[in-house]
């Protein structure tokens, strides 16, 4: 849990995904169409991705990706970021985090 805190701290938007997830890389495009830059994690690419991902599993994030935070709290994953898309809520959720400015 400890790592994941640290990757995720004073970013506005983190997501853990797979290169070749294409949920994952939906999430992200979704996410970067409001004018975010967030920072993803290729956990496939990544020496410890398989330590990440047991912890993103511990933490509840089933399945590990795409993991979402915003503003360093686990928001969620797919299903989550596009429940919150459709009812308008995913766009104030950034602002506040300081994501995007409108």
């Amino acid at each position: 849990m400890d790592m994941i805190t640290s990757m995720v701290a004073e970013k506005p938007v983190v997501i853990f995904s797979k290169s070749t997830c294409c949920l994952s890389h939906s999430m992200t495009s979704l996410i970067r169409s409001f004018g975010a830059n967030p920072t993803v994690h290729e956990l496939d690419e990544m020496a410890n991705g398989q330590q990440i991902e047991s912890a993103l599993l511990q933490m509840g994030c089933q399945p590990s990706v795409p993991a979402v935070f915003i503003g360093q709290r686990f928001i969620g994953g797919s299903k989550k970021i596009m429940s919150l898309h459709l009812r308008n809520e995913l766009i104030p959720l950034l602002m506040n985090a300081g994501a995007i400015w409108i």
